[in-house]
């Protein structure tokens, strides 16, 4: 008898893959002037949204700034030495939390139509979009790399600035900032050491 074989998605990447999503892959500080398309954007969020998270909550919202009018109302807000790169970067995408997340869950998880109400409490609510906005910005950063692209994530902001700015009147936090498009090695700092398995993990 015959047997198929596995499905591709049984069988680990490539080494050359790998590299390209993690060992390999670099924190960008500066940034070439090749264009990133907003046709490539869309199929960046298309890979981002198939992230898991807790009852398919997906609470992270994505704001890409493109134009030099965007950009300038974000690089003020920037702390001073993230914003020459912010300005250099083909893109800034501002990831932030909807804490009225739960409001599309009949939509999003309709097997339980009673989900809403699990996040009427709004402090059970922020936690759960923090979480699951932060899980969503680590796929969106190895979707970006997949898709050939660099990033260079960045806290260092006015969180309440940025949310008075590019999410006044709504239930949007921003997480964290990234810096998209295609790096170049200038202000490219040497990997930095990781810790080793048995300093950060165990198995019982």
């Amino acid at each position: 008898m015959a047997f198929d074989s596995a499905p591709a998605r049984d069988l680990p990447l490539s080494d050359t893959a790998l590299d390209q999503l993690f060992t390999g892959a670099r924190t960008r500080n500066a940034w070439t002037d090749r264009p990133v398309s907003d046709d490539l954007l869309r199929k960046l969020y298309d890979l981002t949204k198939f992230g898991p998270t807790a009852v398919n909550a997906t609470p992270a919202r994505f704001v890409f700034l493109t134009s030099p009018e965007a950009k300038a109302r974000l690089s003020p807000l920037m702390s001073e030495g993230n914003r020459a790169k912010t300005l250099q970067a083909p893109v800034n995408v501002i990831i932030g939390q909807d804490l009225a997340f739960a409001d599309t869950l009949p939509v999003l998880f309709p097997h339980a139509p009673g989900a809403k109400d699990w996040f009427a409490d709004p402090a059970a609510a922020r936690e759960t979009a923090f979480r699951n906005a932060s899980l969503q910005g680590g796929y969106f950063l190895l979707a970006a790399r997949a898709l050939g692209l660099d990033v260079g994530p960045m806290s260092g902001f006015d969180a309440d600035g940025v949310k008075a700015e590019f999410f006044a009147g709504t239930t949007v936090e921003p997480n964290f900032i990234v810096n998209l498009g295609y790096g170049s090695d200038e202000n490219l700092f040497p990997r930095s050491p990781r810790l080793a398995f048995e300093e950060a993990a165990q198995i019982l």
